[in-house]
């Protein structure tokens, strides 16, 4: 039995956690073996690297913020992502390097291809088998976040421009991979989504 690799994309605020949790639990009760994880922070190290970047008091460069995130993504992979894809579990991760081509390259205004060359090149080129993407107008995910009432990191604190970029950086990357990406309108009823990825999650598995 194959590994699966899925990524939830997407701006904060999204849901890509209720998603991502409602789909590894349809997949255990299916028999599959789910690893769930994040970046940054699905290892040691990686929690070590979303302090640094999520929760740093001040500016940090672009590049090198680029950078970092690249760190971990190496890293994950290696030790968490390629063992547990080996073994024949599906790999459900909260972010992966079209993260980092939305945020560091349409967000910061990186070269968003220089983004997404890094993290292949620290990755191996391992692209994900299905990528959700929950897309959301970036006033309606604030309104979202002012009423979880709790602290902003970084990013969050970023202003509506920045998400802005961000989220056309995310449909940029799915107009562009349609066969990996599946675009969802994160407005839509919680069950409505979860079904609507099961679906495509099926075709992967049939």
């Amino acid at each position: 039995m194959s590994g699966l690799f899925i990524t939830f994309e997407g701006g904060d605020g999204s849901g890509k956690s209720t998603q991502a949790s409602l789909l590894a639990e349809w997949l255990t009760e299916q028999g599959r073996t789910v690893v769930r994880t994040r970046e940054p922070g699905g290892t040691d190290v990686g929690l070590e690297v979303r302090n640094l970047v999520l929760h740093h008091r001040g500016d940090i460069d672009p590049r090198a913020e680029a950078l970092l995130y690249a760190a971990d993504r190496a890293h994950h992979v290696a030790t968490l992502v390629r063992p547990a894809l080996e073994r024949g579990e599906v790999v459900i991760q909260d972010r992966y390097f079209d993260s980092s081509v939305a945020y560091q390259g349409a967000g910061r205004v990186l070269n968003a291809t220089e983004v997404r060359d890094l993290s292949l090149w620290a990755t191996d080129s391992l692209l994900p088998d299905v990528t959700v993407l929950l897309d959301l107008d970036e006033t309606v995910a604030r309104t979202r976040l002012d009423a979880a009432d709790k602290p902003f990191d970084r990013l969050e604190n970023e202003k509506a421009e920045f998400h802005a970029r961000v989220r056309a950086g995310f449909l940029a990357l799915a107009a562009a991979e349609p066969q990996r990406f599946v675009v969802l309108d994160a407005a839509l009823p919680i069950e409505e989504l979860a079904s609507a990825i099961r679906t495509r999650v099926q075709q992967e598995l049939s």
